[in-house]
């Protein structure tokens, strides 16, 4: 198959290729307009994960593409219970003693190679992949005993302690990505072939890859939601270049960028562009935070006074207003501010103050040398996105001002994860780890200490503290809501004071997007759901 492209004329064309036109109701329950059955949606991809699984690797960059071919148990919503919507479950329940949970599976499902879906697939995904491989599931599903499967559509999950359904209920959207069993029993699972050529329940099917050009998903006709998806392809077209999306939006050549791929500076003025919207909306559950993570192998760095200085370095305001064009705030602590169970506002700040930090490298016996500097430091900027970068270039200039020769050394994703989360060949790097609605699924990774190496996005910084590593314990055995978010108002509290990394701001992202897509940002996880009910409008 050739590279995709869609110029103007295709565009339209495919715009326009109607299929059945189908009622759909709205989020407030009313009647909205015939939707468009048929179309390509061609949108800006900018990364190919090396796994694109998203049982084994719980990250944006996979879920983007793979959570339309490979669904969770249960999916962020604006209006549902508890804020969740069913998809392969229909409904959970958890004892009242914290050991067992309880789900409901949907009947009449189907994985994409016509074997049926059961209850042998969950349990199997549960214990095998969740609990054992997933960066998250680990967290989630560590006292994950056995999964009794009674029937076809019963699956009982039993822990060995006190696990709280609260952490369970919050983690489905993200931890829950069912697998078929068939294809992976008996197999090394993390090299399974499917894990590139995904095979799912989902309402699209893998189409096809071609390294460096884009992902093609095609419609699977046998999806148990009736009259859905809507799309009959969705195009990932490779984009690395993040300026570029937005050229190609402007000509027609993709319908959609998600996750900010439109750099921040030219959104007002593609806002103006006829045909064209920008949603602010629809990134709730997945608010990134900007941090600088800290090897506390490093001697000087493993002295608190001198990750303070580096602290006091900062200019929160300046990061917000001129890297992110205030499209962020400033960050108190790891727990973002919207969070209002478990965010804790009284904990221990950093204010932007040079002098401070100078007075404080100069208390930890790291006084100026005759070239000004202090030491040498590896500073390596996460290369996700275009505000990690230019906060690497500024957190040089920053430290430069305090004495620190900040070096940046600048790598491709792949070289990035490996040199900062196996091989720890960093003293700072900028990262940005995602809070996804519960701290033991977002926050605990980067504190806990004794993580094997090689998991992205946890504490791989050598820091150990034997307080923090208790609260945490104590925290995921707590079933009582009220106490477990005590618990973690505490971490919070002790995290800032002896500041294991530096909490700098806390982001989220826009879409642009084609007048003519409909259904854009319609739930907090959008970009990274099913996309079962997006179209194409005439």
């Amino acid at each position: 198959m050739s590279r995709i492209l869609l110029n103007r004329r295709s565009f339209l064309a495919t715009t326009a290729s109607a299929g059945a036109m189908v009622i759909l109701p709205n989020r407030a329950g009313a009647l909205a307009a015939a939707a468009v059955k048929g179309g390509r949606l061609v949108v800006a991809g900018d990364s190919e994960p090396a796994n694109l699984n998203p049982a084994i690797v719980a990250s944006n960059g996979v879920f983007f593409v793979a959570s339309k071919v490979i669904e969770p148990l249960a999916e962020q919503s604006y209006e549902g219970s508890d804020g969740l919507a069913p998809r392969l479950a229909t409904s959970w329940e958890g004892s009242a003693d914290g050991h067992t949970a309880t789900f409901k599976l949907r009947d009449g499902v189907t994985w994409h190679d016509g074997k049926p879906f059961t209850s042998a697939d969950v349990a199997f995904s549960a214990l095998e992949v969740w609990r054992k491989l997933q960066n998250l599931g680990r967290v989630v599903f560590k006292n994950l005993e056995s999964v009794e499967t009674p029937d076809d559509h019963t699956a009982v999950f039993k822990f060995s302690q006190p696990t709280p359904f609260q952490l369970i209920r919050n983690a489905l959207p993200v931890v829950t990505s069912v697998l078929p069993k068939h294809l992976y029993e008996g197999t090394d699972i993390a090299k399974n072939p499917a894990n590139q050529k995904l095979v799912g329940t989902g309402p699209f099917k893998f189409g096809e890859y071609k390294p460096g050009e884009y992902y093609l998903l095609k419609r699977n006709d046998a999806y148990w939601q009736k009259d859905a998806p809507l799309l009959d392809e969705i195009v990932y077209q490779i984009l690395p270049d993040r300026a570029a999306a937005g050229n190609a939006l402007e000509a027609g050549e993709i319908q959609l960028a998600a996750f900010s791929a439109v750099p921040l500076a030219d959104l007002e003025r593609i806002s103006k562009v006829p045909g064209l919207k920008v949603y602010p909306n629809g990134y709730e559950a997945l608010t990134y935070q900007l941090i600088v993570e800290i090897n506390h192998r490093r001697k000087e760095l493993a002295d608190v006074r001198v990750r303070r200085a580096l602290a006091h370095s900062i200019d929160h305001a300046f990061v917000v207003k001129t890297i992110f064009l205030g499209y962020a705030k400033s960050a108190t602590g790891p727990i973002p501010a919207y969070d209002k169970t478990f965010y804790e506002p009284n904990t221990a700040t950093y204010a932007f103050d040079p002098a401070k930090a100078e007075a404080l490298l100069d208390e930890a016996g790291y006084k100026r040398g005759a070239d000004g500097n202090r030491f040498t430091l590896k500073l390596r900027p996460a290369p996700f996105f275009n505000e990690t970068r230019q906060f690497g270039d500024y957190l040089r200039q920053a430290l430069a001002k305090i004495g620190i020769d900040a070096r940046v050394v600048s790598s491709d994703t792949p070289a990035h994860l490996k040199a900062v989360y196996t091989d720890h060949d960093f003293d700072i790097t900028v990262a940005t780890p995602v809070y996804r609605s519960d701290p033991a699924i977002s926050t605990t990774i980067l504190f806990e200490s004794g993580l094997p190496a090689g998991v992205p996005f946890s504490n791989q910084y050598g820091y150990a503290n034997a307080e923090v590593d208790r609260l945490i314990k104590d925290a995921a055995s707590e079933i009582d809501a009220a106490k477990r978010a005590d618990l973690y108002k505490e971490l919070q509290r002790k995290v800032a004071d002896d500041l294991p990394l530096i909490n700098v701001a806390e982001f989220s992202f826009i879409s642009v997007a084609h007048d003519s897509v409909q259904n854009v940002s319609n739930n907090p996880r959008w970009a990274v759901s099913n996309w079962a009910d997006v179209w194409l409008r005439e």
